[in-house]
């Protein structure tokens, strides 16, 4: 009963921490969608001004795996918790300057140069969140529930983004729209530094994980571990990062560009397109833990395989009851979808972790996880915005949503379940 309960306590900690810095990471992009634009891209066309701040947006993406190989390095060879709690300062204290740059009416171009800056440093510290996380919960746990318990780091998203997505609409409700775009935005950044604080005190009271003190004990640490794991695991590293690409990108086209797609393009209430987000991530908040405890029972790669191929035959749903602009449908059509990516998101973590020895995890996971979100995350609502402005119908994202789907599929097809006898282990 005690080591549950010691489970339980790393899990959550694991999981307040990710969704913080989900937190941070969502702020950002919900308002890339609806005031970046205006404020910081003055002189743009509106399509223009959408694609340089969902551009801005996607630097933090680009700075992911340099921040996953920077944590993983550490991660591998100081230790999980020690890495945990500087990206957890990192990203928060980025988040909290973002609030305080000034628009580019007060500093001209400095400002999207601040932003970009900070945001950047922002992507840095989340490429090492990700997987340390992970890995505290999975190595902690016993191997008929690690699905489970690794889930809870997954729930972060769904948590973060609900969190982000329900400041602004506070502020959004709450605030005239000319003293939103004045001031209300900067709230939900600033709110940063009070949830930074919560999450310091959570990680600072759990311990390492014991595959870890494993590997210091048999004086098998890597020296270079991301070297390490390109040479022993080159096939699951490019593997992790095509599935990723799909859960990634499809996550991002629901949260980011179908908030910009329907206030700009559907003319639909910024509150009621809102709504139908934070709607559809509360599915997928329910989902994430349910698939992930069935993939303890019937393994992973059929589940995860089935949510690719379920969002492939959604694509072109999705966006025919988008287009309707009725505020019911379009929540229909993005629940379903984020039930889809919750089928396949769910058990990645465990999945995952499955795929990496010990000595070289957090590199390799974080790694391979951060390259999926360049290609998948930051990319999708830009190649989004494009194929809109290019074939004028929402046919073309669509067909995007089904190539995401292959490629979820083809790279879990490939992987090998259960890869490592021992995850707790110093294999």
């Amino acid at each position: 009963m005690g080591r549950e309960t010691s489970i339980q306590k790393v899990a959550f900690a694991s999981f307040v921490g990710t969704a913080i810095e989900y937190y941070d990471f969502y702020v950002y992009a919900t308002a890339a969608a609806l005031v970046f634009p205006a404020l910081f891209f003055p002189g743009f066309s509106p399509l223009a001004g959408t694609l340089a701040a969902f551009a801005t947006f996607a630097v933090g993406f680009v700075a992911r795996p340099l921040g996953g190989i920077l944590f993983g390095h550490f991660g591998d060879r100081v230790g999980r918790k020690a890495m945990l709690i500087v990206s957890l300062l990192t990203v928060g204290i980025s988040t909290f300057l973002i609030g305080l740059v000034p628009t580019f009416a007060t500093a001209g171009v400095a400002a999207p140069v601040l932003l970009v800056a900070l945001r950047f440093l922002q992507g840095v510290g989340f490429g090492g969140e990700w997987g340390g996380a992970v890995l505290m919960s999975a190595e902690h746990a016993p191997a008929n529930r690690r699905g489970f318990f690794s889930s809870w780091v997954q729930m972060g998203a769904p948590v973060g983004f609900l969190l982000s997505s329900g400041a602004f609409l506070l502020m959004t409700l709450a605030l005239s729209r000319d003293q939103f775009a004045a001031w209300g935005w900067r709230v939900p950044f600033l709110l940063s530094l009070v949830l930074v604080v919560i999450g310091l005190y959570v990680r600072s009271r759990v311990a390492e994980t014991p595959a870890f003190k494993r590997v210091i004990e048999t004086r098998t640490a890597s020296r270079f571990p991301i070297l390490d794991a390109a040479r022993e695991h080159p096939k699951s590293l490019a593997l992790t990062a095509g599935t990723i690409t799909f859960t990634g990108g499809l996550f991002f086209l629901l949260a980011v560009f179908a908030l910009s797609y329907g206030t700009t393009q559907l003319g639909v209430a910024q509150a009621t397109m809102l709504n139908a987000i934070l709607i559809s991530n509360v599915v997928l908040l329910v989902g994430i833990p349910l698939f992930a405890a069935l993939s303890d029972r019937i393994g992973r790669r059929s589940l995860c395989m089935a949510g690719a191929v379920f969002s492939g035959l959604w694509a072109f749903p999705l966006l025919w009851l988008m287009d309707t602009g009725n505020p019911a449908l379009i929540t229909v059509a993005l629940s379903v979808a984020m039930f889809g990516v919750s089928v396949s998101y769910g058990p990645l973590a465990a999945l995952f972790v499955e795929l990496f020895k010990t000595r070289v995890r957090y590199s390799g996971v974080s790694t391979g996880y951060n390259l999926g979100a360049v290609f998948g995350s930051a990319l999708a609502p830009i190649i989004a915005t494009q194929l809109l402005a290019s074939t004028g119908g929402s046919w073309s994202i669509s067909l995007y949503v089904v190539a995401l789907a292959v490629v979820g599929f083809v790279s879990i097809y490939f992987m090998r379940e259960d890869q490592l006898e021992d995850v707790t282990g110093a294999s």
